[in-house]
């Protein structure tokens, strides 16, 4: 089982690879779309769904963590 710490490093690790990532993409869909985004918005865009994610991530983690108590019937 993975420790709190871990877990937060690993999901914070993940969403960086990821906001590099959906950035490079927004810089070249935006454009080909038609879509008016200078970027210092695209950068405020990225940073709103990479604070999301972080938090999902973490949140989903933590909850596919916990251990699993099992119930005796006597």
């Amino acid at each position: 089982m993975q420790t709190k710490k871990f877990s937060l490093i690993e999901s914070i690790t993940n969403t960086f690879v990821g906001f590099i990532i959906s950035l490079l993409i927004q810089l070249i869909i935006y454009p080909t779309m038609g879509i008016p985004v200078t970027f210092k918005q695209n950068i405020i865009i990225t940073v709103i769904f990479t604070v999301a994610s972080i938090l999902r991530g973490y949140i989903l983690r933590r909850i596919f963590n916990k251990p699993v108590v099992q119930h005796t019937n006597f």
